[in-house]
């Protein structure tokens, strides 16, 4: 990941994540997406460092299973973990826009004659699904090899927060939320401790 330098301070109220999608908003169409995924009941599940290699490889693998996207910064933390998911032209350079609001991307070198016919882009759901899936089916053998803290019912909470990154400044200060969350998990919100004394859940 590149130095992030001038980067503007994360506002809660501006960049807030987000469980209910906009309405009639296409998920499948070309942008930068803030995701945080939250375990079943904000469970500590997420600390065993076997369990965090395991998160981490099927995060990595998301762009090998689906070509039209790209993975930025990304986080486990102990209940919960925060992403950046680009939705791209397969073949082309995410950039946002500082000026408009809107994503561009730097099309394809590839012949027009040498490229496959395009394929539907995959939502933003499924994307996140299949990452629940492949981690949740991962940590199920990793519990009956007796190493991994076993969960009731299911490991993800059924839904999960989203943000539409807008432009360079809101995508440089996700960065950098992201980055600086583990040194601010006494405070989380996302923490049992602050869920306990009435946070946002």
């Amino acid at each position: 990941m590149r130095a992030i330098t001038g980067v503007m301070k994360y506002d809660p109220d501006r960049n807030h994540r987000r469980s209910i999608r906009l309405k009639e908003y296409d998920y499948s169409q070309v942008g930068a997406y803030f995701v945080t995924i939250c375990t079943q009941n904000r469970d500590l599940l997420l600390d065993d460092i076997g369990i965090r290699s395991m998160i981490q490889k099927w995060w990595d693998a998301l762009p090998k299973k689906f070509p039209d996207i790209r993975t930025d910064q990304f986080v486990i933390m102990p209940n919960h973990i925060h992403g950046i998911i680009f939705i791209v032209s397969v073949g082309a350079d995410p950039r946002v826009c500082p000026n408009h609001g809107q994503s561009r991307w730097i099309a394809p070198t590839t012949p027009a004659e040498h490229r496959s016919s395009p394929q539907p882009k995959p939502t933003l759901g499924r994307i996140v699904q299949w990452f629940k899936t492949m981690t949740t089916n991962d940590y199920i053998k990793a519990v009956r090899m007796n190493n991994a803290k076993p969960f009731p019912g299911k490991l993800w909470q059924r839904n999960y927060y989203e943000h539409i990154i807008r432009n360079e400044p809101d995508l440089n200060s996700i960065r950098q939320y992201i980055i600086d969350n583990p040194a601010k998990w006494e405070d989380d919100e996302d923490n049992p401790k602050n869920l306990a004394k009435g946070a946002r859940c």
